[in-house]
């Protein structure tokens, strides 16, 4: 029997594998030789990650919680790597499969291979040629160590090629939050604030920022803050706080009748909000394909970004992290000058079903 273990790490990851075990699932009747388990490594604590989020998007339990949150990088990659070994030593398999570019990642790719297991990485290849962002440390280390290279676009193809990797390892598949994100369209969910600002349909723009670029220089926060306010056109600006941004936020003095904050929110109402909005500004990199496969222009405020496909075929826009680059994005929205964008090759619900194909079929 083939054994796969399966590591998530943090919240974005279980969304990334939900539909790789649905996958798994559908195929085990008729291939009895394939099984997993899900190792969370408890990289982040995260409130919401509650029953409820695991019942809302049909994501399965874990088998195990290693329970490693907290500390600094060091700390956190080797407290994983201690806690990932004894798993793997006590629950032995033929593979491990990754996904993204998290610290478990990494610290689980490490562990795997030196205990001669074969590592699949899911989302391989992609960049951002920032190496102040840890995530860049990480699928750099993690695509060093990897056997098996699921990819989401011919650009991170061509990464992998440009490291070495022959292209018989290279597997493109297509885009798994996607698949995550059409399975769950249909399950939006109006969130009560929809009603209770006076939203509607196209009306409003959703704002998430969390990057330290971003965030932590207070009078950098505060003059971005005043652009974006002053800059739509008196809409209503939706704003679902991360608490990294609140600590700061609080001490800015940033206030104005069309800006509504907000707690952040679950799956299902966040994108219920962005599907509805006239665009989104975000520093995100997730939110970026989501917005493009909805058709929903997207400002980054990041000055790289490791999902190029979305801006070359998506409608998402670099706009930087330069405060004076937003009022000049905003104009060409309300210019009517945005793009509409399309999706993506192979973005289309089925990444999963072709990442389990293959895994059934290696040797």
């Amino acid at each position: 029997m083939k054994k796969i273990t399966i590591i998530a790490g943090a919240r974005p990851n279980f969304m990334k594998i939900a539909p790789i075990i649905h996958a798994i699932k559908k195929v085990q009747p008729a291939r009895v030789d394939l099984s997993y388990r899900l190792v969370h490594t408890g990289q982040h604590y995260d409130r919401k990650m509650s029953e409820t989020f695991f019942e809302e998007l049909n994501i399965p339990h874990p088998d195990v919680n290693l329970g490693c949150g907290g500390g600094t990088q060091a700390e956190q990659t080797a407290a994983i790597m201690i806690a990932f070994e004894k798993e793997l030593a006590e629950n032995p398999c033929d593979m491990i499969l990754v996904v993204g570019d998290v610290t478990s990642t990494m610290a689980c790719s490490i562990v795997a291979k030196k205990m001669n297991t074969k590592v699949a990485h899911v989302e391989a290849g992609i960049r951002s040629w920032d190496l102040t962002m840890p995530e860049e440390i990480n699928r750099m280390v993690t695509d060093c160590l990897a056997d098996y290279f699921f990819t989401t676009s011919e650009i991170a193809n061509q990464n992998l090629r440009n490291l070495g990797i022959s292209d018989d390892r290279t597997f493109f598949v297509g885009n798994v939050m996607i698949d995550t994100l059409m399975a769950n369209m249909s399950r939006f969910k109006k969130p009560v604030e929809f009603d209770t600002l006076g939203l509607e349909q196209s009306k409003y723009f959703v704002l998430t920022m969390h990057r330290p670029a971003n965030v932590d220089e207070a009078e950098k926060l505060k003059k971005m803050m005043n652009e974006i306010i002053n800059n739509v056109h008196g809409l209503p600006i939706v704003f679902p706080i991360h608490p990294r941004t609140a600590k700061i936020f609080k001490d800015l003095g940033v206030e104005a009748e069309n800006l509504k904050i907000i707690e952040p929110q679950g799956y299902l109402e966040f994108n219920y909000l962005v599907k509805h909005s006239l665009a989104v500004i975000t520093d995100s990199g997730g939110i970026t394909e989501e917005t493009t496969v909805m058709h929903i222009p997207c400002l980054t405020l990041r000055d790289n970004t490791e999902r190029p496909e979305t801006c070359e075929i998506g409608t998402n826009m670099l706009v930087g992290t330069n405060p004076d680059n937003i009022r000049p994005a905003l104009d060409k929205l309300f210019a009517g000058e945005w793009p509409y964008g399309d999706i993506p090759e192979k973005w289309d619900g089925h990444a999963a079903e072709r990442i389990v194909e293959i895994i059934s079929s290696l040797k």
